[in-house]
Formats: C-alpha cells, sequence, structure tokens
C-alpha cells in the first residue's frame, strides 16, 4: 500500500521542520511521499521542504488561502498513494506510527480511520494542560484520548487516514471549520463507508495556542456542533449538551449559594475540580500541570457551552442559516 501524508501548513514553518524531522526518523520501510500543501502563507515553507528532500519523498505545492479542508482536499488530489494520511503541522510523528497504520490496515482494513494524541516531555506546561483537557476520560475529550467506540469514530484530522475510493465517493472534506472532521465522517457513513480508531497510531499533537486561541477555539467547536446536529440529526447524541449544561449548573450553583445559602451543588463541582487536579498531577506527575489542567479544562467547557448554547439558539429554534449566523465558521472555497 502506498501512503501519501497530507500535510496543510498556514505560517508554521518551524513546526514543519520538527514534524518532517520526526517523519525522517521512521522505522517504516516502505516507499510514502509527503504532499506539503501552503494554505496562502506569508512566512513559507518552502526551504524546509527542500531540507529534508534528500531523506523524504516530498511535493511542496502554494495556493491561495481558502482554509484547511479545502487545503487537505488539494493535496489529495495531486497526491499519487492509493490511502492518504492526513496530519497538522503542529504535530510530531512517533518512529513507529507507519508501521502501526499498516499493520492495522492489513489485519482489518477500514477506509477511514482516525488515531489518538498524547503529549511529550518537551511540552511546555500549557501545552500538556490542554492535551489532558483535550484527552482526558474525565472530560468530553475522551473522545480524542481513545475511548469512542472503536468501530464508530469520527477521526479527527490532526491524525486521519482516508483511501483514495472514500476520498472521491466523498469529495472530501466541506467548507465548515472547524467541525469538517464529523462532516466527513458522518457522509462517510450515509455513503456506506466506515471509521475506525486505531488505537496504537497515536501523535504527538502539540497545539501551539495560548489560553485566548485555545478559548477561542473551543467556542468554536461549540458553535459547530448544532450546526451539524442540523445537519445529521440522526447522529445527534445528549453528550454534546453537556459543557452548556455543565456551565449552566455551575452559575446556578453560585446563585444557589448566595441567594439560599445552598452549598451541596456547588460541593459537586469542587468535588470534580479537585478530582481533575489530583489526576492531572499524577499523570503529568506535576502539581503545576495539575492547576493548569483545571484552568484549561474550565476554558474547555464553557467557551464549548457558551457556543454551543449561542448556536443553538440561531440555528435550531430561530432556524438561522448557518453561514449567516456564524460566517466566522465558513471558508469560501
Amino acid at each position: 500500500m502506498f501512503f501519501s501524508l497530507i500535510i496543510p501548513v498556514y505560517n508554521r514553518p518551524d513546526e514543519v521542520d520538527e514534524l518532517l524531522e520526526s517523519l525522517s526518523q521512521t522505522t517504516y520501510s516502505e516507499i510514502f511521499e509527503i504532499v506539503l500543501v501552503e494554505d496562502g502563507s506569508t512566512l513559507v515553507c518552502k526551504d524546509v521542504a527542500q531540507k529534508y528532500g534528500d531523506r523524504l519523498n516530498i511535493s511542496y505545492y502554494y495556493k491561495e488561502n481558502s482554509g484547511p479542508g479545502d487545503s487537505r482536499n488539494y493535496g489529495m488530489q495531486k497526491a499519487r498513494g492509493d490511502y492518504f494520511i492526513i496530519f497538522d503541522s503542529d504535530c510530531i510523528i512517533p518512529t513507529q506510527y507507519l508501521s502501526e497504520v499498516d499493520s492495522a490496515l492489513k489485519q482489518n482494513y477500514v477506509d477511514c480511520f482516525g488515531g489518538p494524541d498524547k503529549a511529550l516531555d518537551s511540552f511546555t506546561d500549557i501545552q500538556k494542560a490542554i492535551n489532558f483537557a483535550m484527552t482526558s476520560f474525565l472530560t468530553t475529550g475522551g473522545i480524542r484520548g481513545g475511548s469512542e467506540k472503536i468501530d464508530k469514530f469520527q477521526p479527527r484530522s490532526f491524525n486521519m487516514g482516508l483511501s483514495r475510493k472514500a476520498f472521491e465517493a466523498s469529495k472530501g472534506f466541506g467548507n465548515i471549520h472547524p467541525g469538517e472532521d464529523p462532516d466527513l465522517s458522518i457522509r462517510l457513513w450515509n455513503l456506506g463507508f466506515e471509521t475506525k480508531l486505531f488505537p496504537t497510531a497515536y501523535v504527538y499533537h502539540k497545539r501551539r495556542i495560548d489560553w485566548e486561541k485555545f478559548s477561542i477555539q473551543v467556542n468554536k467547536f461549540g458553535k459547530a456542533r448544532p450546526i451539524l446536529n442540523s445537519w445529521y440529526p440522526k447522529y445527534n447524541k445528549l453528550t454534546f449538551f453537556f459543557p452548556s449544561v455543565f456551565i449552566i449548573g455551575f452559575f446556578t450553583s453560585v446563585v444557589l449559594l448566595f441567594i439560599f445559602n445552598f452549598d451541596y451543588l456547588l460541593q459537586l463541582y469542587f468535588i470534580y475540580f479537585l478530582v481533575l487536579f489530583l489526576v492531572s498531577s499524577y499523570q503529568n506527575k506535576s502539581v503545576k500541570i495539575g492547576y493548569l489542567s483545571v484552568i484549561a479544562v474550565w476554558k474547555q467547557f464553557y467557551g464549548y457551552g457558551v457556543g454551543f448554547i449561542k448556536s443553538y439558539y440561531k440555528v435550531i429554534i430561530l432556524k438561522q442559516n448557518p453561514q449567516k449566523a456564524f460566517p466566522e465558521l465558513f471558508f469560501k472555497v
């Protein structure tokens, strides 16, 4: 099987350098290609690609900015492989990754797979805290951590595989962002394709964002979900409402404390955050990261929950056109 690795990039030459360096260390012995798609960057990575030209089979393309989904589609159209593997530019790839994917596909072939993400020791404390929030079984991030059903998994495009057949049938990613990953997964299911989690095919996802950018990102995740629910009501889940319920419950518990001196509900929140702190501190072997993880989870739930409520009101209740209600979630292609 000939793998084509599709990597969209926007103003991140340093990230691409780290990613390509990790791929140059792979233990996979078969031939594969890398397709770098520069999505209208002003800080281009062409020189970085040339740096690895003697070690890796790299094709470099520059195009006008149209978003990550369209850039992935562009890369798959240019690629020569029969199976595409998609990475974000802020990933570092373990040496055994391609061998793990190859083995999994040979044992139980599937037209679309996704893998989890982990943190490296070299990551900053905030990166590790955000990784905990996005992957822990104690948060909605358990999906990314690998707890979702293996045979009904919605792959995330930072670590995703897609066969050429599935790409051609589905036409690839849509123009919503974020939300293009579950949108593609559901369309694949409706076309009769299967998706699967490959638990051992993990990547190290750096997520080079600060607190403000993280809050904006998860807020957009929250806005995207009711839009997807309106498109595909069959796949709506009660768990999608959890962050919003969590936030409403928290502020209700504060009101109950000050008005009625009723603190039992607030105590439950305190216990939850204490468990988060203890588990993260233990897993990361750092009290500081445990503390930062509490902040990360709060920002995750608050940002997503508020975004979800706003989108649910506009898209589900008021029946507004999603592209008019939230133009920031849609790229023009």
